[in-house]
């Protein structure tokens, strides 16, 4: 076993290891950003946040990774005309200079469009690396080559968020700039290690061809079990995003994390120190961050009892899992049971992400497969656009801190001021409590108790399962699969 995988890992090319490295720093510096994308839009100004309401935040995050699942149709073939290396290197200059922007500008315009921006640099990088990866394996390396892939992804996705954890604490600038610098590392790696296709393989104009791209999605979607399979899907993928767009938001508003703190440090007090502030807080981040750490960790092994099953039943307890992990940590405050339900969560994508590709090329003609496949784009883009809005106008009635607050305020016949860099957020929270005659913990548990903000658990609850119920139906019913 020792050897033969020693035997895989000499016939990868240089490219591919460049490639996998690429997506490394990669990954490292969007997840470092978007881990804490939410905080940062939403968060009070004098901690160098920029304030905005909870559907600002949904709209800039949904609206803009949507596009970023969408564009790499149109991106994939930009690369195939003008060359692998030219097009990393354009997307590196795009996204390089657009993260460093991103935490320059702090209007809802100027976030916005900076991040549109970016989003067209990660899509052009999107679909190169998959398909380095699948030119520099074979039919024997794949396997391997591809399990690599993903060990990258998630380390990027792990320790970027870690380190700008660490880095957001002195100045929210400093990760902006934390992913600048990693995308000026892979500009170096591209152009000294990356090794270019001898030649662009497109020889029809550019256009024809990403017209041709939609006429082939627009054939793919014509078979009506493809299509109900796609739409069904969406509804899991609105689910997932929760926990990017709104969970850390919950966390930073509700969850009491120094418990967690507190029995650490009772028996290793260094570490309770090294993964805490100086209030003793475990930042979000740091909670969300458990995700891929979980993931490294059992990703084969839960792939190895999966592969015994149907791709369906195992989406279908996926999805179930994945939602009961997520709901769960919306319906608690204690930093320990969040810890758990993050981790059940973990559990779920890993049953089901890499079942969905399998199933599509499954139930796709012999001589379709790819034309099929290239269709999974399409509810990834639009749970991430249905994900903005849950996590704005939705999140914001039912579990939003500040909106919950006013709320009481009204009954109480208080008028504080409106939100600005003169009176921020947390100014408001300590006037509130100070006019309630609490502290700020105590204020947080009188709202927890008396507006439930836990129901946004149960919105996702339902979505999950009625995405489960709907692919049972799908399959048991409607679509008898073997």
């Amino acid at each position: 076993m020792g050897s033969r995988f020693a035997g895989v890992i000499r016939q990868y090319p240089k490219t591919f290891w460049s490639a996998n490295t690429l997506e490394l720093f990669e990954r490292w510096a969007y997840y470092g950003i978007f881990n804490l994308l939410a905080l940062y839009l939403t968060g009070s100004q004098d901690t160098g946040a920029l304030g905005f309401t909870q559907v600002e935040k949904g709209l800039i995050m949904g609206v803009v990774n949507a596009i970023l699942y969408f564009l790499p149709i149109i991106t994939g073939s930009i690369a195939d005309k003008f060359g692998y290396k030219k097009v990393l290197l354009i997307a590196f200059v795009i996204l390089s200079t657009g993260y460093y922007v991103m935490g320059i500008v702090s209007s809802f315009a100027g976030i916005f469009l900076t991040f549109f921006y970016v989003a067209i640099g990660a899509a052009l990088f999107k679909p190169i690396i998959s398909a380095t990866i699948a030119k520099t394996t074979n039919e024997k390396t794949s396997s391997i080559g591809f399990g690599i892939f993903y060990t990258m992804v998630n380390l990027g996705g792990l320790f970027g968020p870690l380190v700008a954890s660490e880095l957001r604490e002195m100045n929210w600038q400093y990760i902006f700039i934390m992913s600048a610098g990693a995308i000026l590392v892979n500009i170096v790696i591209l152009l000294i290690f990356y090794k270019d296709s001898d030649k662009p393989e497109l020889s029809e104009p550019l256009g024809q061809e990403i017209k041709m791209v939609f006429v082939n999605v627009y054939r793919a979607l014509k078979d009506i079990k493809l299509l109900l399979f796609l739409i069904i899907i969406i509804g899991g993928w609105t689910v997932y995003w929760q926990f990017f767009y709104s969970l850390p938001v919950f966390i930073d508003q509700w969850n009491d994390t120094t418990v967690i703190t507190q029995s650490i440090g009772s028996v290793f007090p260094g570490i309770a120190r090294a993964i805490s502030n100086a209030e003793g807080v475990i930042s979000a981040e740091k909670f969300i961050a458990m995700a891929p750490f979980v993931i490294i960790l059992f990703q084969v092994i839960i792939s190895a009892i999966v592969s015994r099953y149907k791709p369906i039943n195992t989406m279908i307890i996926g999805f179930v899992v994945n939602t009961t992990g997520l709901t769960l940590a919306f319906l608690t405050n204690n930093g320990w049971i969040l810890l758990l339900a993050i981790m059940i969560f973990a559990f779920g994508e890993m049953a089901y992400s890499p079942k969905i590709l399998e199933y599509i090329s499954r139930i796709a003609p012999r001589d379709k497969a790819a034309l099929y496949m290239g269709s999974n784009f399409l509810p990834m883009a639009i749970g991430n656009f249905i994900g903005g809005i849950l996590s704005g106008r939705v999140y914001e009635i039912t579990a939003d801190k500040f909106t919950l607050l006013g709320r009481e305020l009204e009954k109480w016949n208080v008028n504080l001021p409106a939100i600005s860099e003169q009176f921020t957020l947390n100014d408001y929270y300590q006037r509130a409590a100070e006019v309630m005659g609490m502290d700020h913990a105590s204020l947080t548990e009188y709202l927890w108790l008396n507006y439930y903000p836990s129901r946004f658990g149960f919105v996702l609850l339902g979505i999950g399962i009625t995405t489960g119920l709907l692919l049972i139906i799908y399959d048991k019913i409607i679509f008898r699969y073997r």
